[in-house]
């Protein structure tokens, strides 16, 4: 079994975007898991997509790391817009 390698370097890409953007607002909540899956299948479809369109601006052999890098931070940026507007739990007791 081998795993194709854009599939890898989206998990790498995507979860060190994921680490910086924790970084960088110093907390995630209990939306963590939410916003590395995001970031992975972001990178995941900014490769592909960027290997569509046959853009070839900073890549990594065959990986296209700027269109994986922005659609990663687009899929943070939906998490964290869908969970600021998204319902909360202050009128729930433990």
């Amino acid at each position: 079994m081998s795993l194709e390698p854009s599939l890898v370097l989206s998990v790498l890409v995507g979860s060190f975007n994921a680490a910086l953007y924790v970084f960088i607002r110093g907390s995630a909540g209990g939306r963590l898991p939410a916003l590395v899956i995001a970031a992975i299948l972001g990178a995941w479809a900014g490769d592909a997509i960027m290997g569509r369109l046959g853009l070839d601006l900073l890549t990594i052999g065959d990986y296209h790391l700027l269109g994986a890098s922005l659609l990663a931070w687009a899929g943070i940026g939906l998490v964290s817009v869908v969970a600021t507007l998204g319902p909360t739990r202050t009128g729930l007791r433990p």
